[in-house]
C-alpha cells in the first residue's frame, strides 16, 4: 500500500525563536499553515506580533511572546508559559542568531561574548529547560539553526564560526544523549539566505551589487536561498514522518559546500 506523506504538525505545540523575521518568521508562519499552535518568539515584540497576526489571518493559531535568550530566566519563563497554556511543547526551534564580522584578533571579548551569548548559550538554556517535559512526554523535536559555516570556515568570520560550530558540536551531542528517550534533536546548516538581516548588511558596502554578487557566486546555484526554502526543511523535521532523524545536520546550501 502506498503512504501518503503529508508533513502536518496538527495540533503540535511549537515554539519558534527569533519568530519576527527572515528564517524564523518563515519557519513560524509555515508551521501555522501545517496546523500547529505557533509561540512566535522575539527581543522584537512589535515584529514578533505582527508574524503571529498573519499566521492568525491565514487561519493559523499564534501567540507572540517577548523574549531575551541571552537571559536565562527569561528563557525558562518563556517555555514555562507554553508548557502553562498548552501542557506541552512538541516542538522547540532555536532560531535566533546574529552575526559578525572579523578575525581572531579584531573581535573584542565583547563582541565574542555576545555572539555565545545568542547563538549558543540560548539554544543551551531554552533546551535544557524544555527537555525534562518532552522526556517525560516521551517524544519532541529540537531543531537548531546552525550554518554552512558550522561544517567548515570562512574568512573575517572568527566568532560566526566558532558559535555555529559550537552548534552542531551541541545538537549532535544531545541528540546521543537522550536519542532512546523519544525525543530528536536535528540542526539545519543553511547557507546564505536572503533575508533582512543579509539586506543591511549588503547595504553598508560601498557597492552592495558587486558584493553581493561575490556572495551568490559561491553558491553552486549562483543564488541565495529564500526563507520559505529553510522553513520547509524545518517543517519536516518537526513532523513524524522524520521520525528516525536525529543527530543530523541537513545542509540547504545551494552547493556552496561543494568547493569546501
Amino acid at each position: 500500500m502506498l503512504q501518503k506523506i503529508a508533513f502536518s504538525l496538527k495540533d503540535k505545540i511549537a515554539l519558534v525563536t527569533g519568530a519576527a523575521s527572515g528564517i524564523g518568521e518563515a519557519i513560524a508562519e509555515a508551521y501555522g499553515a501545517a496546523g500547529a499552535w505557533v509561540y512566535v518568539a522575539d527581543q522584537n515584540e512589535p515584529g514578533a506580533r505582527e508574524t503571529a497576526l498573519r499566521i492568525e489571518q491565514a487561519g493559523g493559531r499564534a501567540v507572540a511572546v517577548k523574549t531575551d535568550i541571552t537571559v536565562r530566566a527569561s528563557c525558562e519563563a518563556l517555555v514555562n508559559q507554553v508548557l502553562a497554556e498548552r501542557g506541552a511543547c512538541d516542538v522547540l526551534v532555536n532560531n535566533a542568531g546574529v552575526g559578525h564580522v572579523g578575525t581572531l584578533l579584531t573581535t573584542t571579548p565583547e563582541d565574542f561574548q555576545r555572539l555565545w551569548a545568542v547563538n549558543v548559550q540560548g539554544m543551551y538554556f531554552l533546551s535544557r529547560t524544555v527537555f525534562p517535559s518532552m522526556i517525560e512526554r516521551k517524544r519532541g523535536s529540537i531543531i537548531n539553526m546552525a550554518s554552512a559555516l558550522g561544517l567548515t570556515a570562512m574568512e573575517d568570520r572568527f566568532a560566526y564560526t566558532v558559535t555555529k560550530h559550537a552548534v552542531v558540536g551541541l545538537t549532535r551531542s544531545m541528540a546521543l544523549d537522550f536519542g532512546a528517550t523519544g525525543v530528536r534533536v536535528n540542526c539545519i546548516c543553511p547557507g546564505r539566505v536572503e533575508t533582512p538581516f543579509v539586506q543591511q548588511r549588503l547595504s553598508e558596502y560601498p557597492d552592495p551589487e558587486k558584493y553581493r554578487a561575490q556572495m551568490v557566486s559561491t553558491h553552486a546555484q549562483k543564488r541565495m536561498a529564500q526563507p520559505w526554502e529553510i522553513a520547509g526543511a524545518a517543517v519536516y523535521l518537526a513532523s513524524d514522518e522524520s521520525a528516525f532523524v536525529t543527530g543530523s545536520t541537513l545542509v540547504i546550501d545551494g552547493g556552496y559546500l561543494c568547493g569546501k
